[in-house]
């Protein structure tokens, strides 16, 4: 049975998720302003990837609220992996979006444009920027806390944006100040080079989740020092693997007892173990196949 707070930080997750798609309309319309009062290439860039910041906060949603659901006859673990789709399409989307930002900063480099209102436009964007700012640092935080790869991805996505939105302001405030509009179009290639990286790297880290990737090294150790610690009458432990699989983590091991010890025994160290990786890590399922000592390999987690 997983942890009574797994319902209660999916529901919590879908909701910020929610809040997500109403955050980046809103953004997109200040930013949509920002660039019809300026006619900045830079700027209507920025305004492109809003579009995708969008889109990716409704696919968030949609794959919440599909990894929430029950597993069923034909996904006896679950659909957490949703996540981790979801996940990989925003970083498609992140992607598309940097290129068609140097395309448009390619067609402002080969004509650049005479900015018309750049501090009213500067300072909508600055606006948009910093509400963008914000709500990233609040994905980024209850997606951890949730254990949520759509919400982390969708929070990085939002920082990815706000790192694009700073160097526009920054070539277009230097292109007013100059008078050299080439810098416009330059800056957004630039910025379309970071978010492009972005992209690519979330792409990497999500791919890796459906994988079934293992979890960082100092999780898988602590997991081998917890089964350690709460085996006692056992003799070992051998064949410990981990993975992730959305908010769960999986956890399988084969432990090796005496042969003359009975099955209610070799069942109470079990669930020794189980309990105390459950209070270490939340949202880890436990598989744990007994073996008699014959089967021992001198090898793996020895039993303190």
């Amino acid at each position: 049975m997983l942890p009574v707070c797994y319902s209660a930080c999916v529901g919590r997750a879908g909701r910020i998720a929610i809040g997500s798609i109403f955050v980046g309309s809103l953004v997109l319309a200040l930013k949509t302003a920002a660039w019809w009062l300026t006619g900045s290439v830079a700027l209507y860039s920025d305004a492109l990837e809003s579009i995708v910041n969008v889109a990716a906060s409704i696919v968030t949603l949609v794959a919440l609220r599909l990894a929430a659901k029950p597993a069923d006859a034909n996904h006896p673990f679950g659909h957490e992996k949703a996540e981790f789709f979801a996940a990989v399409i925003e970083g498609v989307l992140i992607v598309v979006a940097a290129l068609s930002i140097l395309h448009e900063a390619w067609q402002g480099w080969l004509a650049p444009r005479t900015l018309e209102m750049p501090f009213i436009g500067l300072a909508v964007n600055a606006v948009a920027t910093v509400l963008n700012a914000g709500w990233a640092v609040v994905l980024i935080r209850q997606g951890r806390r949730a254990r949520s790869a759509a919400l982390v991805a969708d929070g990085r996505h939002l920082i990815a944006d706000v790192v694009t939105s700073m160097g526009v302001l920054v070539g277009v405030g230097l292109a007013v100040l100059t008078g050299y509009l080439v810098l416009d179009p330059l800056m957004a290639a630039v910025t379309a080079v970071h978010v492009l990286w972005s992209g690519m790297g979330m792409v990497k880290e999500s791919v890796g989740g459906l994988m079934d990737a293992a979890p960082e090294a100092a999780i898988i150790n602590r997991a081998r020092e917890v089964v350690a610690e709460h085996a006692a009458g056992a003799i070992e432990a051998h064949d410990l693997r981990m993975r992730h699989a959305g908010r769960l983590t999986f956890l399988e091991f084969h432990l090796v007892v005496p042969g003359t010890m009975t099955v209610a025994d070799s069942h109470a160290i079990c669930d020794r173990i189980e309990a105390a990786l459950t209070l270490e890590m939340d949202f880890l399922k436990t598989t744990i196949h007994v073996e008699p000592e014959g089967k021992a390999k001198h090898q793996g987690v020895l039993v303190l």
